[in-house]
């Protein structure tokens, strides 16, 4: 019989050994509480909380720790794109340094956490690593070069950073690699050949920075399936690949030349997105009926060729846009609108069939022979797109009150602003527009009611010039929110608690105060619910002749982002409902009704963008950006909150349609509401604008098909169908076409009753009552 007390010890060592092996090393749960710490104890990471059983916490969608033995093996973070702001003296050192305790981790994901500043170079002391996943946050800089000490790296992740700098040829390294996904950042160059000994790689995603040439020969990588360069400069030349791509996304950059006829072999190709470049030769309709393709676009390219109408289609084939090109002959029987299920735009081409807009066969004949000459002539139409492009990222950024610029003497009109024609300028000789004193009584009473949506804001006012140094802790560099060529913008807090926005305009010429008097009475009316409202000035003079050298002009500062960060580009559960949408879309409409006619002379061709429209603490859309004469008269914006290139338009006194051209701006706004991904460019409004045509045309199934996921199970089908009808009404290619603000107004106040009968508000009500009266 065995002895009790050695059975007694065998147990309790057994007990103490079981114990233990469920127990991190004591650096490495002090690891885990310092990581904690440093990012400020968000609600992530509650689950550390008084514990040292790291290793046993439930796992959640934003929190999983995986351990083996008494090591962390796999540690993810998925935060709330830094809803719980990062502390003032966060060190991403330190944080690293903690992290480097977990020396044996495989898996590390730190997802929209907020994380800034360099990359640190200790990331390369976690050998083991070999998935990386830092995505969705702040860092900036070049790629430490220390990553490549990581040699077992499997997948790669810094998407949606700031990260500057070349694509590194260091990248050859990492022989194991499968995922490298480098998109949305600011890298320039060109991708290194290093990328194309990468043998292993099955996913190559450099989409949205700045890259351009041509790309290095990928037909080694056998295993590649995705390939997506996306919003570069890449070209000339098609990329040389291997044909078991099973994803090639290549739209928006500076392609040009035929398409490859091996593209017609590519027998596990399911998506083929080629659009927005330039491309000629003959289009392949053998891609129409590849034994694994659904979806297929290659508009905005000069591809010719005529179709059949017995060409043949995969049965999966479900999105085909063939749209702005060269094409002749006859739709396809297998794209006709006979299949609901397939969506297909083939407009601005010369088919025969007429059901979407058709140029005449001899237009197509001609570009044909055109592009043959001049293969290089749509080079030049590229770089409007990617000026909105950076300059919404600048906007973005800024994410403050700025107001827009026009000129006095030459006013930039928007013509035909569909259909991709160049915008034209015209001169007016006379500075001021003759006003109609019988619009000015028609015009008194809306003034008078709308001027009361302001009267929440502290009144408009003169600010000391020490007041604002205070403000700023005297202008200092790190208060800067925004810069251009002609000043900063400051952020600022004054004595009783109020954040402001202070931008600081230098003055080109001399004058005095005296002259600025104009100025600042139009800039001391634009104070509205829905727009980020001027609270006061400040002129600071030139010491030897008192005439003004600098404007600081204060303004509510609007702390909630931009709607496109709401909408576009935050994480699906993060983005606004549907209701949100409209109430955002109403709140724009009325900012534009008051800049109209709420103010005497009204403020039109605002060139407004959603970039333009921020969110404040209770989620009201404030119009950030409007066309006034003092920025442009000192040389416009520079950085903050410009998204076109030139000045902005100004009219004093309306004039024919002039107010149709913010309606087309809202009807761009609303189609990335309703898609919820970003519109850079005229060419996007097109081709979403004849994608919402052809879908409004068919059932409420096809109408959510091309809705934003995250709300298609939201909307009733009345009020996604009427918001959809007032935005094909903005975007029509005749100002004359086009909806008054008023109307705009009406309908989607109409849309949001649709949406939710009992929420519509008394003052919402009186509203329709008076728009009702003033029709009569």
């Amino acid at each position: 019989m065995a002895n009790p007390v050695y059975t007694l010890l065998f147990l309790l060592t057994l007990f103490h050994s079981v114990h233990l092996s469920h127990q991190l090393q004591p650096s490495q749960a002090n690891a885990l509480w310092e990581i904690q710490q440093l990012l400020n104890y968000p609600s992530v990471l509650s689950s550390f909380d008084n514990t040292w059983d790291f290793c046993n916490i439930e796992p959640t969608p934003s929190l999983t720790v995986v351990c083996y033995e008494d090591n962390v093996t796999q540690l993810h973070v998925i935060g709330n794109n830094g809803v719980a702001p990062l502390p003032q003296n966060f060190s991403i050192d330190a944080f690293f340094a903690s992290l480097v305790s977990l020396s044996n981790l495989k898996v590390l994901s730190l997802v929209s956490l907020g994380l800034w500043g360099p990359l640190p170079g200790g990331i390369g002391k976690l050998s083991s690593l070999e998935i990386l996943n830092v995505s969705s946050n702040y860092f900036t800089g070049f790629i430490p070069v220390e990553l490549s000490y990581l040699w077992n790296l499997q997948t790669l992740f810094l998407d949606h950073n700031k990260f500057t700098g070349q694509v590194p040829g260091w990248l050859s390294s990492f022989h194991a690699l499968t995922v490298l996904s480098l998109k949305n950042n600011s890298l320039f160059g060109t991708l290194p050949s290093a990328v194309a000994s990468l043998e292993n790689l099955r996913i190559l995603s450099v989409a949205n920075n700045h890259l351009f040439g041509e790309v290095p020969d990928l037909q080694k990588l056998t295993n590649l399936q995705v390939l997506d360069l996306e919003n570069n400069y890449f070209g000339p030349h098609f990329p040389a690949l291997h044909n078991k791509v099973v994803t090639l996304v290549l739209r928006n950059n500076s392609f040009q030349f035929g398409i490859p006829a091996d593209l017609g072999s590519y027998y596990e190709l399911q998506k083929l997105d080629i659009s927005f470049n330039g491309f000629v030769g003959p289009f392949l309709p053998s891609l129409f009926a590849l034994p694994s393709i659904n979806y297929i676009d290659v508009s905005a390219n000069k591809l010719t060729g005529r179709l059949f109408q017995n060409m043949s289609c995969n049965d999966e084939l479900a999105f085909v846009n063939l749209s702005s090109n060269l094409l002749t002959g006859d739709l396809p029987a297998c794209l006709q609108p006979t299949f609901k299920s397939r969506a297909v735009m083939y407009a601005r081409n010369c088919l025969s069939d007429e059901e979407q807009e058709q140029h005449p066969s001899n237009f197509c004949h001609n570009e044909a022979l055109a592009v043959k000459v001049l293969p290089r002539k749509l080079k030049y139409k590229r770089h409007d797109a990617k000026a909105v492009l950076a300059s919404s990222i600048v906007g973005g950024i800024a994410g403050i009150a700025v107001i827009g610029s026009l000129s006095f003497l030459v006013i930039q009109r928007r013509n035909n602003r569909v259909a991709g024609k160049t915008l034209s300028t015209r001169l007016i000789m006379e500075k001021v527009s003759t006003v109609n004193p019988v619009k000015l009584l028609s015009d008194a009473r809306y003034i008078s009611e709308t001027m009361k949506l302001g009267a929440n804001h502290p009144a408009y006012r003169v600010f000391a010039l020490e007041e604002l140094k205070e403000a700023t802790n005297n202008f200092t560099p790190s208060s800067i929110i925004g810069e251009g060529s002609h000043g900063q913008v400051y952020k600022g807090k004054l004595a009783d608690g109020t954040l402001v926005a202070i931008r600081s305009l230098k003055m080109r010429k001399k004058h005095s105060s005296q002259t600025y008097t104009h100025h600042i009475e139009t800039i001391s009316k634009l104070r509205h619910s829905h727009l980020a409202s001027a609270l006061g000035h400040c002129f600071e003079y030139c010491p030897d002749d008192s005439s003004v050298s600098i404007i600081n002009l204060v303004f509510e500062f609007v702390p909630n982002g931009t709607l496109r960060g709401c909408i576009s580009e935050g994480l699906p559960g993060q983005r606004l409902k549907w209701t949100q949408r409209i109430a955002a879309a109403i709140g724009v409409a009325k900012g534009i009704q008051f800049l109209h006619a709420g103010i005497l002379p009204g403020v039109f061709s605002n060139n407004l963008k959603i970039t333009d429209v921020l969110l404040d603490q209770n989620l009201l859309a404030k119009i950030s950006s409007y066309n006034l004469p003092l920025l442009a008269e000192n040389g416009g914006m520079g950085g903050a909150g410009v998204s076109l290139p030139g000045l902005k338009a100004n009219v004093r006194g309306r004039e024919i349609h002039e107010d149709k051209d913010d309606v087309y701006d809202i009807g761009v706004i609303l189609v990335e509401i309703l898609v919820g991904r970003p519109i850079m460019s005229q060419n996007d409004v097109m081709v979403v604008k004849d994608i919402l045509q052809v879908s409004n045309k068919m059932d409420d199934t096809a109408r959510r098909s091309i809705v934003d996921p995250t709300i298609v199970k939201e909307c009733s089908a009345e009020s996604l169908k009427t918001v959809m009808e007032i935005c094909l009404r903005c975007l029509s290619d005749e100002a004359g076409d086009r909806p008054s603000v008023e109307d705009v107004l009406w309908t989607l106040q109409f849309a949001a009753q649709l949406q939710d009968p009992w929420r519509l508000d008394s003052h919402h009500i009186h509203h329709l009552n008076i728009s009702s009266l003033e029709k009569m």
